[in-house]
């Protein structure tokens, strides 16, 4: 996706438009996005392309998303928000899967916490 690509944002439930944004980044699903102070889980995104001079350009990306709350166990890693104690060698390293041994959850009591080594 072309950054700074007008994005429309949809909610999925109930169906309506949230308006059009501008992003500096491209979000996958599973995802959290903030639009006008309101935290959103993107569900899944879409790509509309128009012919122009015999090949297709991307003309929008429409996000779908729900409202959510980011997890209380979270933790930001390369830009992006990941659920869980990223310290851990078995933190999954997603947004949307904490960890192989524990996904549920919480970290701060799981017994099989094993530090991640230091790269």
């Amino acid at each position: 996706m072309e950054l700074n690509q007008r994005t429309e944002i949809i909610l999925s439930q109930p169906r309506s438009s949230l308006g059009s944004v501008y992003l500096d980044w491209n979000p996958q699903p599973g995802a959290y996005l903030e639009v006008a102070g309101q935290t959103y889980l993107v569900l899944e995104r879409r790509h509309r392309y128009h012919l122009k001079a015999g090949r297709y350009e991307l003309h929008q990306t429409t996000l779908y998303v729900q409202k959510s709350d980011l997890p209380e166990e979270k933790s930001l890693l390369d830009g992006q928000w990941v659920i869980g104690d990223i310290t851990c060698l078995y933190n999954a390293r997603s947004e949307l899967l904490r960890c192989a041994v524990n996904p549920q959850g919480p970290c701060d009591r799981c017994a099989h916490y094993h530090p991640r080594p230091s790269s």
